[in-house]
């Protein structure tokens, strides 16, 4: 695909696999932005920016001062205050909003998912277990001295930590293949997953992986996303709009 080049000054809000394959197609007059977390790629031709626009306000602030004529989301399913915002601050601006709302995963045969709202939800459902693993991102690291005498934690996120005695962080970045997670499980004796229902494809092995062992999967549940103007299911329609821009 040849770089895009649409005629509105784009804001792409990014920091998932799927925002960076947009990026990858945005030429230097856009804007691609990250919070800040993980790292930050280098071989892009559109401006990249990092950090927070002091909420829904700060960001129509930003859209006026720097001219964005669009608005698109490809945050992760899980940002939902982030995706508020831009909703709330695209609207008083009166600039479009275009999301990337990625399915989520639904269970199969086989599957023993327990699904829970937050975080006390999923210390009462691993109660019964001994080694978990997170594969929540950073939330369990400000959880570490919680830990049940009982319990051993993995975390996998993108952070490096140094853990405690009573857990390892493991730094890591998808996509996880299903002989990978196998040998993870086997090293480490898990016993339960703890996960985001995220979809697609970069993390799905681990549900495999726990379906075929009879492992349950502890389920954070989704938060409701706001509409947008225009929604997309994959990373290559929404390219292929952005394309169409500048037609």
């Amino acid at each position: 695909m040849t770089t895009a080049t649409a005629s509105k000054r784009i804001l792409l809000l990014g920091g998932t696999g799927d925002a960076l394959k947009i990026a990858r197609q945005l030429s230097r007059e856009h804007v691609y932005s990250l919070a800040g977390l993980g790292k930050v790629p280098a071989d892009l031709a559109c401006a990249v920016r990092v950090g927070g626009f002091g909420g829904a306000q700060g960001l129509e602030r930003y859209l006026a001062d720097e001219g964005i004529g669009l608005v698109v989301d490809a945050t992760h399913p899980y940002a939902a205050q982030i995706s508020a915002n831009a909703a709330a601050a695209s609207r008083a601006a009166g600039v479009p909003y275009w999301a990337l709302r990625r399915a989520a995963w639904e269970p199969r045969a086989g599957d023993d998912w327990r699904m829970v709202a937050g975080w006390d939800g999923i210390v009462e459902a691993l109660a019964p277990f001994a080694r978990p693993l997170f594969t929540l991102g950073r939330e369990p690291l400000a959880h570490l001295d919680e830990i049940p005498e009982h319990q051993y934690w993995f975390v996998r996120c993108l952070d490096a930590h140094p853990g405690n005695a009573r857990s390892r962080v493991i730094d890591a970045r998808g996509p996880f293949t299903e002989a990978g997670e196998r040998a993870l499980f086997d090293a480490q004796s898990i016993d339960v997953i703890v996960s985001k229902n995220s979809g697609g494809g970069a993390t799905e092995a681990k549900l495999a992986v726990a379906r075929e062992r009879g492992l349950p999967v502890v389920m954070l549940r989704r938060r409701p996303l706001p509409a947008a103007d225009r929604e997309f299911d994959s990373p290559e329609s929404l390219s292929r709009a952005i394309e169409t821009l500048a037609q």
